[in-house]
């Protein structure tokens, strides 16, 4: 693996909270903050595939906007299922 050194700047009261974890889990600032790093960009990549999936599902049923989905939501709890 590749790695790449780079400076960001945390406010004080972060970077205890990350030392304070390190070291309670036995690991360095580095590692917790690469792990950090990769959880963020893994749910973010999921959220992205759910809404892209989301919105091709309401292509094909037709929905073109936020009152369509206010109406199917309205008629399923009613019983009006489609």
């Amino acid at each position: 693996m590749q790695t790449q050194s780079f400076n960001i700047v945390l406010p004080k009261e972060l970077v205890q909270k990350i030392d304070a974890v390190a070291k309670r889990e036995y690991r360095n600032r580095s590692e917790l903050i690469r792990e950090a790093a990769w959880i963020y960009l893994q749910r973010r990549m999921e959220w992205d595939e759910l809404f892209s999936y989301g919105k091709a599902m309401g292509k094909k049923m037709g929905i073109t906007n936020e009152e369509d989905v206010n109406k199917i939501v309205w008629n399923y709890r009613h019983g009006k299922k489609q």
